[in-house]
């Protein structure tokens, strides 16, 4: 096949996938079972309304949406829109889809981009909130995204009002790397007050959605992107959040997608405090620092009290506990493929990124490129 002929093919994958995941009323799990029934989207798109209409969830309405969605597509005018705009447009089959949301049992058919996936996102916690939040959680919020930030961990959340904005503005003033998951396109952040966020967020991290670029927020896609912020990243933090919060949802998401939930405590007698106090209560770690994530991620060296009372480490290479030394001795003498080193060790791929990061702070691997690494 020429290079000609091989890129038409990639285009016309590409044209396939958006006319699918841009349907209205196919939904992540609708997408899935589709998937599952015809076996490729070039499938699903050829099938008859009595063949859709034999998937779940799938009625006549939906099955003549998907036949008129395969002939009056708008796909060609949001590639244009993307080429306009520079963003990427990621398909679950690509190199650079994040390998952590391509887990999870209902990842979105496509994202659309401002800014970049960078492969140190791997290792990424969210942190989420209530819009309405009080000076404590403002500043808990903050103190955990800088803590994160500088540690070399990317910092998740939705870029809503309150505990988001202020985890992904500490995030930034930290100088490290924030992803902003929205509800609307990527081109309409929401809320409006937001956009000069948006701005510098995309400079330094990414913007993602798996809406269409231009698509105003819609209040059924606010529970739909939290399954994504939780499908980044390695664990969540719930800062503030009532009985009905967004942030709880995210939480169960992270659950169900066998990732962590931490819980910041609050105050008993503030409503805010009513969701973390809930999580703890079901099984989420309690959080005072950064150091209580890292170490249930990856646990860090062991510390030593002296007689004196000074404070010690012990050298890395003794106090490395079961998971690290499987990870350690999975790396080949010439190093490995993140992959490779998942597959030798029989560790979730989870597990093994942020053993890896503890692994590396500790100088004992080093990254070789994107996705090698090697013993020190």
């Amino acid at each position: 096949m020429s290079e000609a002929e091989l890129q038409m093919d990639v285009d016309d994958r590409l044209r396939q996938h958006l006319c699918l995941a841009l349907t209205p009323g196919v939904g992540p799990l609708t997408r899935q079972r589709l998937l599952e029934r015809f076996g490729s989207v070039e499938q699903v798109l050829g099938a008859g309304a009595s063949d859709l209409q034999s998937v779940q969830g799938v009625g006549p309405k939906l099955a003549k949406e998907i036949e008129r969605a395969r002939r009056e597509s708008n796909v060609e005018e949001q590639i244009r829109i993307a080429r306009e705009h520079d963003l990427g447009i990621l398909l679950e089959y690509h190199d650079r889809y994040p390998a952590l949301l391509r887990e999870i049992h209902d990842p979105p058919g496509v994202l659309f981009c401002r800014g970049r996936f960078d492969p140190s996102d791997q290792l990424a916690v969210a942190i989420v909130g209530t819009r309405h939040a009080s000076r404590y959680g403002l500043k808990q919020a903050a103190q955990l995204a800088g803590s994160l930030a500088r540690a070399g961990v990317t910092v998740v959340s939705g870029m809503a009002r309150g505990i988001d904005t202020a985890a992904h503005r500490a995030a930034l003033e930290a100088g490290g790397r924030t992803i902003a998951v929205l509800a609307s396109g990527v081109l309409k952040p929401y809320p409006a007050e937001n956009a000069g966020l948006a701005d510098e967020i995309a400079r330094q991290g990414c913007v993602v959605s798996e809406a269409a670029p231009t698509m105003p927020p819609i209040s059924g896609m606010f529970p739909q992107r939290n399954r994504i912020i939780s499908g980044l990243t390695l664990g969540t933090i719930v800062v503030e959040a009532p009985d009905r919060s967004g942030a709880l949802i995210t939480a169960r998401h992270a659950w169900e997608q066998n990732r962590e939930v931490f819980a910041v405590p609050g105050q008993l007698d503030s409503r805010l405090s009513s969701g973390p106090h809930r999580l703890i209560r079901d099984g989420a770690k309690l959080i005072t620092s950064i150091d209580d994530v890292l170490e249930e991620l990856g646990p860090m060296a062991h510390q030593v009290q002296r007689d004196n009372g000074d404070t010690i480490r012990v050298p890395a290479e003794v106090s490395l506990n079961e998971v690290e030394q499987q990870v350690l001795q999975a790396i080949g003498a010439q190093g490995s493929l993140i992959d490779e080193v998942t597959q030798k060790s029989g560790l979730p791929v989870h597990r093994v990124l942020s053993t890896l990061s503890v692994l590396e702070m500790r100088s004992l691997v080093r990254r070789v490129g994107g996705n090698r690494v090697a013993r020190v």
